[in-house]
């Protein structure tokens, strides 16, 4: 983990051989740091459940900005900044996965307030396999048998906790097809993870600094009222926010997207037991439902790994 660190805060690479096994183990590292942190993320909210879902996004965006442009500055990508600026292309891509993560992150922080974190993990053992989906719906590709099943697996799932539960489970589903939007396009945009995620929150700053100074004005705003230690959270969202973002990002352009989606099991499974500890009811109707995605998931992961094991070249004795 020290030397991954090192490469990144140092932002150092090569052509080796060796440089490009270390860039699978690195991908790797930074894909378990992420879903830790998103896993553990309920408990940072649970701080700010005084604060409405709106105003806890604003400080996310704005604090972003900063942390993101010293971490700029220390590995000298100011230039890369730069170079995206100049391609509208990449600037229309960073505008559309803004719009997906910030959608994303509202509604997680959302659910979290509002006692739905076992909804909201449910979001993320599916977003695996919306990765799936993303396949056959934007580059045309063909469903194994196996991923059929385990797509229809976690269909039924969703359609037992609707019917069983009787509330259609929007924050699972919205969650899954944003997250998923926003690793497909930060994986096609030609830019690296730290300058495009700071060009995404400078690109959302002045809407979040507005609807800010509209709820101070209108005596609203939960920061700057006198609580400082609320205060100090509010901006510690920034980093929060950035560091597993930015790992997220360093692992999605190392890695394949079937591996990002089993590293993916991580974080949902954090979150599960959470809403668990904070006594969110689990009906029979959740157990049915977790039960066939986890059932799905079981399947998804042998069939990806078995695929991977067919187009895996041999290695000399």
């Amino acid at each position: 983990m020290k030397n991954s660190w090192r490469r990144f805060m140092t932002n150092t690479s090569t052509d080796t051989a060796e440089t490009a096994e270390s860039r699978i183990r690195d991908g790797l590292i930074f894909g378990v740091v992420a879903y830790t942190l998103w896993g553990l993320f309920p408990l940072f909210l649970k701080l700010l459940s005084s604060v409405g879902a709106v105003e806890i996004l604003t400080h996310r965006i704005l604090w972003s900005v900063p942390f993101a442009a010293l971490l700029l500055l220390v590995r000298s990508q100011w230039s890369e900044v730069k170079t995206a600026i100049s391609d509208k292309r990449v600037l229309g891509a960073l505008a559309l996965a803004a719009i997906a993560i910030s959608a994303n992150w509202l509604i997680y922080v959302w659910s979290v307030i509002n006692d739905q974190i076992l909804q909201a993990s449910l979001g993320y053992y599916i977003n695996p396999l919306m990765y799936v989906a993303a396949g056959v719906i934007v580059l045309g590709e063909k469903l194994r048998r196996a991923q059929i099943a385990a797509v229809s697996l976690a269909t039924i799932g969703v359609v037992v906790l609707t019917v069983g539960a009787g509330v259609f489970p929007w924050i699972a589903l919205s969650l899954a097809v944003l997250f998923t939007a926003y690793g497909y396009i930060r994986k096609m945009a030609n830019v690296g993870a730290l300058p495009g995620l700071f060009l995404e929150v400078c690109m959302l700053s002045p809407l979040a600094l507005l609807y800010l100074l509209w709820l101070m004005n209108a005596g609203e705003a939960m920061f700057l009222s006198g609580d400082a230690g609320l205060d100090a959270l509010l901006i510690f969202a920034g980093p929060v926010t950035v560091i597993p973002l930015v790992c997220f990002a360093l692992a999605a352009r190392r890695l394949k997207l079937s591996t990002l989606g089993f590293l993916q099991y991580i974080g949902p499974t954090f979150q599960f037991a959470l809403g668990i500890y904070f006594g969110e009811a689990f009906t029979p109707a959740h157990a049915v439902a977790f039960g066939l995605i986890w059932i799905a998931l079981a399947i998804f992961s042998f069939d990806a790994a078995r695929a991977n094991r067919k187009v895996m070249p041999a290695k000399g004795v």
